[in-house]
């Protein structure tokens, strides 16, 4: 695990536990049945043609700060619905990353796509938590999760009938994702330690993923071209974040890593 993963991590759990010394798990778990329905997350990137794309509200990052100055949330999501996204990811981290939970419920709120809660989680609380903001799916970190708290995170997620996106960068990690039970996998290119990104990260690891997952290729996709790498490979999905928050038209540079 990279230094600023780790640091991500100590500070995550310090979270958790101020959370829920205010709102206590119980008393979260009282406000599920006001959540909306859950949209299906796996359907909408494989509904078609051509690769389902995960578009990402990101304000920033540690790495290279602010992304977007005139960060809008709800004005992003509302681009991405109109120019074709499948699904919508929300980052949700707010010491890190510049994000907020509320940013989540206000999306879901105002779009009609499946929208995806993307953050560190390593505890039930923040499963129930994201439901409870209205999350279709969470996303599940292989390198931040032991080899007990990934099949159980897991089978949380669905128990509260979510999707999970598992994302991977070690290799190493492949076998115990699967065997955990994920379906929809992420490959993220982004070296956790070095910050370096490849889209051959993905690309060495698509003949690895056993037919009927999801295979969903993550960070560093800028250009038509890398889109058409990745599907010729066989890869059924994409996450894109930063080339959308650098973007001067947002929904321009949709439509063009569409090919629409």
């Amino acid at each position: 695990m990279s230094d600023i993963l780790q640091r991500i991590v100590a500070s995550k759990r310090q979270e958790i536990e101020r959370c829920r010394a205010e709102v206590t798990e119980r008393q979260l778990e009282s406000r599920l049945a006001q959540a909306p329905p859950t949209r299906n997350f796996r359907a909408a990137l494989e509904r078609g043609p051509g690769l389902g794309i995960i578009a990402e509200v990101k304000k920033a990052s540690p790495s290279a700060g602010v992304l977007r100055a005139d960060f809008d949330p709800v004005a992003i999501a509302r681009i991405y619905e109109a120019n074709g996204a499948g699904a919508i990811s929300v980052l949700t981290d707010e010491p890190f990353f510049q994000g907020h939970l509320s940013y989540l419920t206000a999306i879901r709120q105002a779009v009609a796509l499946p929208v995806l809660r993307k953050d560190f989680i390593l505890d039930r609380y923040q499963v129930v938590e994201a439901r409870v903001a209205g999350a279709d799916a969470v996303l599940l970190i292989a390198e931040i999760l032991g080899a007990q708290e990934l099949p159980t995170l897991l089978k949380q997620v669905g128990d509260l009938g979510m999707e999970a996106l598992v994302e991977l960068y070690d290799r190493a990690n492949l076998p115990r994702v699967l065997d955990a039970g994920a379906t929809l996998i992420g490959v993220n290119n982004r070296n956790l330690r070095t910050f370096v990104t490849s889209l051959d990260h993905t690309l060495d690891l698509v003949r690895d993923i056993p037919p009927g997952c999801c295979l969903v290729s993550e960070s560093g996709i800028r250009t038509r071209a890398d889109i058409e790498r990745l599907e010729a490979a066989g890869v059924q999905a994409v996450l894109i974040g930063e080339t959308f928050m650098r973007a001067d038209d947002i929904g321009q540079k949709l439509r063009e890593l569409r090919g629409a």
